[in-house]
């Protein structure tokens, strides 16, 4: 077994502090990763406060894990002592089912392992995440790092970057396309980023006029403010496909009038309440409303592929674990650009 230092929410109301923990010894398909750089991303601090219900206390939060094999099991062929890795929101799954046999473990029938605030397969042991020192994965849920990218901006592609390509790629957006982006956060970067790379036309939607020249900065062709009616008129029917990253409570029925016949609006931010959605302009454009859930094991590694190729990261401000309590509020406040990551060495 392995002693790891790490930080943990010891219950929903207390803020993250030093927690030791012993990791598992290696089995033979298993990869020890010295864990250099974590993402914070807002489910983080959902769980740690146990907004969402079910935690497991302790917890140790973190899913955007980066960092450098240590050393390998037995059976491991892929990865070898010093490789630049990755690890996701997922760190094991039945691996038996027709999702997992897809290579879409996210959606295992039997229910996928979390990298924290989950249970192991046995039922009772707990996985802790990533804002710790190391970390013990088998090796399916392991993803290759380019040496070409930036570690620490690489971090949030393992939840932010896949949360908004999976569903680009599963659309089939590219060129001649028209596209929009609701919410310009760690989610809503990536996806102007990657659908500018994909060919796209790209429009960005918030509801900030200060936001402007960061999303066209970022890549996007045009700004829509969703509070300013003649804007939004000015685009009905225009888009083939909406990818609405917001997390807060918001209004999705006025996205559906943007898109064209045939076009879908995706969920992947989590809003606290349910959605109102009008039928008629479903009904009436043959409209779709779709959500999408991370991405699996293969298409993982082939957005980090496509990352590296088009030398694609995520714009980033590190911290040390010392400041995550004070990251969790300012991340409230959106005062973020636009992703933390913890540099573990400060562990």
């Amino acid at each position: 077994m392995f002693a790891t230092k790490s930080y943990a929410a010891q219950s929903p109301q207390s803020k993250l502090a030093p927690f030791t923990f012993n990791r598992r010894a290696l089995t033979p398909d298993d990869v020890l990763i010295d864990i250099h750089y974590c993402g914070v991303c807002h489910s983080d601090l959902h769980q740690a406060r146990d907004e969402w219900g079910g935690g497991i206390f302790p917890m140790v939060p973190g899913h955007e894990i980066v960092g450098v094999v240590r050393s390998v099991g037995a059976n491991v062929r892929r990865f070898k002592p010093g490789d630049k890795v990755g690890v996701g929101c997922l760190v094991d799954s039945c691996q038996t089912c027709g999702s997992c046999h897809d290579g879409l473990e996210q959606y295992c029938e039997k229910g996928f392992v979390g990298t924290y605030n989950s249970l192991e397969k046995d039922g009772k042991t707990p996985t802790y995440g990533g804002y710790s020192d190391k970390v013990v994965v088998h090796q399916r849920f392991v993803l290759s790092v380019s040496p070409t990218l930036d570690l620490k901006a690489v971090a949030p592609l393992l939840c932010a970057g896949i949360t908004t390509y999976s569903p680009l790629r599963h659309w089939n957006v590219g060129p001649n396309k028209k596209v929009a982006i609701v919410g310009l956060g760690g989610l809503g970067h990536m996806g102007v980023k990657l659908a500018r790379a994909f060919g796209a036309h790209v429009a960005c939607i918030t509801t900030s006029p200060a936001k402007k020249g960061d999303a066209l900065e970022l890549g996007a062709h045009e700004v829509i403010i969703s509070k300013n009616p003649a804007e939004m008129r000015a685009h009905r029917n225009k888009f083939d496909f909406i990818l609405d990253t917001v997390s807060a409570e918001h209004d999705i029925a006025s996205y559906l009038d943007l898109l064209r016949r045939d076009g879908t609006l995706c969920l992947v931010g989590l809003p606290p309440v349910p959605a109102a959605v009008p039928p008629f302009p479903l009904v009436m454009g043959r409209k779709k409303i779709a959500g999408s859930l991370i991405g699996g094991l293969p298409e993982t590694q082939e957005m980090l592929d496509f990352c590296a190729q088009h030398q694609i990261v995520s714009n980033v401000e590190v911290i040390p674990i010392q400041k995550i309590n004070e990251a969790y509020e300012r991340m409230l406040r959106n005062d973020v650009k636009y992703r933390f990551v913890i540099d573990m060495s400060t562990l």
